[in-house]
């Protein structure tokens, strides 16, 4: 394989950074200083694409000129209708976790490439299905501090894989990033 064109991959998450890495791609990283609030009345797929699309075309602003690809990915999670993003605080993780208790949801990772002006985008959703979860487990993983920065308060590749019944679709879009989704698009685009 030879890559056509440096790749930066928008996103500090370490997460998102080793599954990258386990495709055998080069990459650097660069964050994406957005906005990631909900807009009024956007549906939850149109949110993490936009989000996503838009962390690429950031780091792509930066570097204008280069002949560079720029990966962005955002990754939300959706119960009842109600996006859960980042939990605010121990109440606001405890009112999420209690909500995915014994239940199903989505987890939606969007992936956009920008490349050569053009924003490449593919998003991929995945059942999950959560065990019934006790106040006080919900209270001693908050204490772990794993959940803080994690949509949905919770991390499937940590303690919190300790409520996943089991999934319907992508682990690794869970996760942060969808590796059969992504390899295929950065075929598609860089490869010669």
């Amino acid at each position: 394989m030879k890559q056509s064109s440096p790749l930066i991959l928008a996103s500090a998450s370490p997460r998102r950074q080793e599954l990258l890495g386990q495709l055998g791609w080069v990459f650097t990283c660069q964050a994406a200083d957005i906005d990631e609030s909900p807009k009024q009345n956007e549906a939850a797929a149109d949110l993490v694409c936009r989000l996503a699309e838009e962390k690429a075309a950031a780091v792509s602003s930066l570097h204008l000129g280069e002949s560079l690809a720029v990966l962005g990915s955002d990754t939300i999670v959706v119960c009842e209708g109600q996006v859960l993003g980042k939990p605010k605080d121990a109440a606001d993780s405890k009112a999420m976790l209690s909500l995915l208790s014994a239940k199903q949801h989505q987890v939606m990772t969007a992936i956009c490439l920008y490349y050569q002006g053009r924003a490449h985008t593919q998003l991929v959703t995945t059942e999950v299905y959560f065990c019934q979860v006790s106040e006080s487990q919900i209270a001693e993983y908050w204490a772990s501090g794993e959940p803080v920065d994690k949509a949905g308060s919770y991390a499937i590749q940590g303690l919190g894989g300790r409520f996943v019944e089991r999934i319907e679709g992508s682990y690794s879009s869970v996760v942060g990033l969808p590796l059969v989704e992504t390899d295929r698009l950065l075929h598609l685009h860089l490869t010669r």
